[in-house]
């Protein structure tokens, strides 16, 4: 019987993990949308500082979108491990990237579909392998995983180095770098999935009619929630509003993935039990996943698409064969232009000997 529950959890959670990527995929493009019209209409933008955003309702429309991914998300990490959920991420990234192409005219060329291929393919990879995470049922075993050392240490760097992008490197260099920001929402977002498995957790406990309220923990967890969730839509606006969408959405999904992959196996311990074809499987999936992303960035420019492909060779080799004939008829030409050169110095010379001239010696 808990077998059968337990694969009745885990449908329940793939299949709200991906309607959570679906959902928040398309709010970037909506949220990017709103910012665009705000640009052109000469407000103060996100990136500096500015929140006229709030009164685009393309922006709410796209809040709202996120909303309900993130509610999704959420209801995904009480139902299933966090190392199942996260991964599914990259299915957020390959509809922003098809999205933005049709409605943004951020173009997606043959590199960047199979970086969206191997996204997913990774993704599955990862779901196939996860790992098992330690059962934590109420929220006094919660509370006794938050407070081993591990975690404490962990989410005490998280803080530090949050506060220190915030406070020190984002108003210096948060305009240039794409990573300030993106940062700064990854690694927040690695103590806000612990907020949000704890609370699914609390939520649980609620409906079995446990005294849920009363537990100082619950509204411990929902206001670190607030404050984490707030913060990443604060940044998240920044980095929308100064670089290009499908440029943020891979990047944040990398690091946000490394940071609560690394989080979840501090405070779970999912990763002791594990087969070493499962932790190999795990860690392709997710360096695959890490390539596919690279391709979706790095060529994004590129305007290569499968139609011009046997151009595109037939013109390397054109190049290629152009290239050795010029140089040879460059070779020539310097061997012809240095056989002239010599004949007019030798008729230079004689005419200079015949006339008596001494500079010809």
């Amino acid at each position: 019987m808990s077998q059968t529950r337990g694969k009745y959890d885990f449908c329940i959670g793939l299949v709200l993990a991906m309607s959570s990527s679906i959902f928040i995929g398309g709010s970037f493009i909506l949220k990017k949308k709103g910012l665009l019209r705000l640009a052109r209409k000469g407000s103060m933008r996100a990136g500096q500082g500015g929140h006229a955003y709030l009164k685009e309702w393309l922006w709410w429309a796209g809040l709202l979108s996120m909303g309900a991914g993130e509610v999704a998300n959420f209801a995904a990490y009480a139902f299933a491990p966090a190392t199942l959920v996260t991964p599914l991420g990259a299915l957020s990234v390959l509809v922003s990237a098809i999205l933005s192409s049709f409605f943004l005219n951020e173009k997606l060329n043959l590199h960047g579909k199979i970086g969206c291929l191997l996204s997913i393919l990774g993704s599955t990879v990862m779901v196939i392998h996860a790992p098992q995470e330690e059962e934590v049922e109420t929220l006094d075993e919660m509370s006794h995983k938050l407070g081993d050392p591990g975690f404490v240490v962990f989410a005490t760097l998280v803080v530090i180095v949050s506060l220190i992008l915030i406070c020190v490197v984002g108003p210096r260099h948060g305009q240039t770098n794409i990573l300030v920001y993106i940062t700064i929402c990854s690694v927040i977002g690695a103590l806000s999935v612990s907020c949000v498995k704890g609370l699914g957790i609390a939520i649980k406990e609620l409906f079995a009619g446990k005294p849920v309220l009363k537990h100082p923990l619950s509204w411990i967890l929902l206001l670190s929630l607030t404050v984490c969730v707030s913060t990443q839509i604060n940044y998240l606006n920044r980095a929308l509003d100064i670089f290009n969408t499908s440029i943020v959405t891979p990047i944040y999904y990398v690091i946000f993935t490394t940071s609560v992959l690394t989080c979840s196996a501090i405070l779970f311990k999912e990763w002791q039990h594990m087969a070493a074809d499962d932790i190999i499987g795990t860690f392709s999936g997710f360096l695959t996943i890490i390539v596919g992303i690279f391709l979706l960035h790095a060529f994004k420019d590129v305007n290569f698409t499968l139609a011009n492909l046997p151009l595109s060779l037939r013109k390397d080799d054109r190049a290629a064969n152009g290239t050795l004939l010029s140089a040879y008829n460059s070779f020539n030409d310097d061997e012809e232009s240095s056989a002239c050169l010599g004949e007019m110095q030798s008729t230079e010379n004689l005419s200079a000997r015949r006339n008596g001239s001494l500079s010809a010696f």
